[in-house]
């Protein structure tokens, strides 16, 4: 919690109390000398204490951090008495855009299918993807599903659910370890990950189902996160879909970008802050489609795994940046959700985007590689649009025989032998960082087909904006004000 911005409130026998605090590490908040939260209303009753409070979004106080358009992580914690103390396991965590928080649909006939693994026994491997390939509920006209939720039997063990559209050409049911097989169906229409909730489109758009898609089948990935190897544990985790026959505006979709996932890339142990690149050119999508839009994207969901610190998606036109199309500067893998940003935000075709991952390695002595182990990384970007077109995917990874040039090794296996025997410090990681950024890149983009348009890229600079200063007449300003409820299911005292 170091850095946050904590407000502090309860009920005791002597009445409500609450405090405007700040966090400078694992102990006792410190009190703010400028109170700046103005408490609403509090009240404790069977068991739950109910907070309502507000604070301008710029209060021009160091120790209160400014409320911005981009996603903020609000963490809680409770206690079941009015001492202030470790909360040990007590806590959570809920990402979302405090200026524009995506509503709730409240339908009336709520009705769902759900898309899971039916008993399915774990082999006793640390890491292991399962898929299963089958067709969905048919419909006779088309439906929008409107919100996904998670169906997870067992929580330790589930590290991420996929579930791709599978082209006309796959036509029969299967089962069986994900990746020993080409795959074919590789269009992400949903996505969920460790510590994610469930997820909800705005209100002008939904995923298609029924009509001229009932005929597709689909194939749920769900990767196992194994660690104590346990032999016979039985899963039939899976996803929940709820769907209308009321129509939204645009079909969604969801374009996986950033760095592919395959062992060609190298994250050197002892780094404090490496830096991995992928980029999607989006001048290529019209190269794979018929028809290509411009993508209107609302939402993103950013994956890395345990090496992973932050993750930051720069948007590029016409050379020069003009954004951060989506950012997360505390990245925690265990809560890994999808993010609304707040406003719909334009991808023009021709625009580039970048994401970029910074990992901490410190603990680590040999180098991590690119995969699909928890102990390996990922860097990757999900991101909600609409219009949907058949995309599947947009992303790239270093030009190997450029790396295994620039980095002075004749062959493959020289280059392995260098970075698996390299003194690998500041000086080196950082070369080594230096090169991949500046080497050419492989860009890939997939449609829905499996049809592949294959160019070279170069990595742009990506720049992180300050936030704005705050003026000193703020307290003038007509500023907007927001409301906060937490509802922390306490013991009364």
């Amino acid at each position: 919690m170091t850095g946050a911005d904590i407000v502090i409130g309860g009920v005791d026998n002597k009445g409500t109390y609450f405090t405007d605090r700040h966090a400078l590490g694992n102990s006792m908040p410190v009190v703010d000398q400028k109170q700046n939260y103005k408490l609403l209303s509090l009240s404790e009753s069977d068991g739950k204490t109910v907070m309502k409070f507000q604070r301008s979004i710029e209060s021009c106080d160091e120790n209160d951090l400014p409320v911005t358009i981009l996603p903020m992580k609000l963490i809680y914690a409770y206690g079941e008495t009015d001492d202030i103390s470790y909360h040990k396991a007590q806590r959570g965590t809920k990402e979302v855009n405090l200026l524009k928080y995506m509503p709730r649909a409240s339908l009336s006939n709520a009705t769902y299918f759900d898309i899971t693994m039916e008993n399915f026994m774990l082999p006793a491997n640390q890491t292991y993807y399962h898929c299963k390939t089958a067709r969905a509920p048919t419909f006779d006209s088309k439906q929008h599903i409107y919100r996904i939720e998670p169906v997870i039997t067992n929580y330790d063990l589930v590290h991420h659910l996929l579930l791709y559209r599978c082209p006309p050409t796959v036509t029969e049911p299967l089962e069986l370890e994900c990746y020993t097989k080409t795959e074919r169906c590789m269009e992400t229409i949903a996505v969920w990950g460790v510590g994610g909730g469930d997820f909800e489109f705005p209100e002008v758009a939904g995923l298609p189902i029924g009509g001229n898609v009932g005929d597709f089948f689909y194939r749920l990935e769900v990767h196992y996160n194994n660690v104590n190897k346990t032999a016979g544990r039985v899963d039939s985790s899976g996803l929940r879909f709820y769907y209308t026959s009321k129509l939204r505006q645009h079909d969604a979709g969801i374009l996986m970008t950033g760095l592919a996932v395959i062992p060609s890339y190298a994250i050197p142990p002892k780094a404090k802050s490496f830096l991995t690149y992928g980029m999607c050119d989006t001048t290529y999508i019209p190269k794979v489609l018929e028809t290509a839009n411009d993508l209107q994207v609302f939402s993103v969901m950013m994956h890395t795994h345990l090496a992973g610190r932050k993750v930051r998606v720069g948007h590029f036109r016409e050379g020069k940046q003009i954004d951060l199309l989506a950012v997360d500067e505390n990245y925690n893998f265990e809560f890994q959700q999808v993010t609304n940003l707040g406003k719909t935000k334009t991808v023009k075709l021709g625009d580039k985007l970048l994401v970029e991952c910074t990992y901490n390695t410190e603990n680590r002595n040999t180098l991590t590689q690119g995969g699909l182990s928890t102990s390996d990384e990922m860097c990757l970007a999900f991101l909600f649009y609409y219009p949907a077109m058949n995309l599947s995917g947009c992303e790239s990874l270093p030009h190997f025989s450029s790396l295994v040039s620039e980095m002075g090794a004749g062959d493959t296996g020289t280059w392995l032998y260098m970075m698996n025997t390299m003194a690998w410090n500041d000086s080196s990681i950082n070369e080594y960082q230096q090169t991949l950024k500046k080497i050419n890149q492989t860009v890939i983009v997939v449609n829905s087909f499996n049809k592949a348009s294959i160019t070279n890229g170069t990595i742009p600079d990506l720049k992180v904006s300050p936030p704005e200063p705050c003026v000193r007449a703020c307290a003038t300003k007509n500023l907007a004000f927001m409301s906060l409820f937490l509802c922390l299911a306490v013991c009364g005292s």
